[in-house]
C-alpha cells in the first residue's frame, strides 16, 4: 500500500473528502518526523512509539574493493510496535509451506 492507497483508504473510513485525509495524513506524518528528529519519542497506544536511536561506530567492507572502513556514529528512526498491532498481525497468519517433495 503506497501513500495515495492509504489516502483513499482513509478517507473512506473517516467519511471525508480524500484532499481532507491527505492534508491530515500529512500533517500526522511531518509532525512525528520532526518530534524524532528533535529527540521526542511519539508514542501511539495500541500502534507503537516512533523515536530516535543511537548507532554506534562500527568497522564495515567497501563491497566492490573488500578494503575495511570505518563506519561513523549516527542517530536513525526507530519503530517499535505496540501490543495490539503484533496482536493483529499475529491472527493473519500465512499459509503454511506445502514440503511434500
Amino acid at each position: 500500500m503506497n501513500k495515495g492507497e492509504l489516502v483513499d483508504a482513509v478517507a473512506e473510513r473517516a467519511s471525508v473528502t480524500k484532499k481532507q485525509a491527505d492534508a491530515v495524513l500529512t500533517a500526522a506524518l511531518e509532525t512525528i518526523m520532526e518530534a524524532v528528529s528533535n529527540d521526542d519519542k511519539v508514542t501511539l497506544v495500541g500502534f507503537g512509539s516512533f523515536e530516535s536511536r543511537e548507532r554506534k561506530a562500527r568497522e564495515g567492507r567497501n563491497p566492490k574493493t573488500g578494503e575495511k572502513m570505518e563506519i561513523p556514529a549516527t542517530k536513525v528512526p526507530a519503530f517499535s510496535s505496540g501490543k495490539l498491532f503484533k496482536e493483529k498481525v499475529a491472527l493473519t497468519k500465512a499459509e503454511p509451506a506445502n514440503d511434500e517433495d
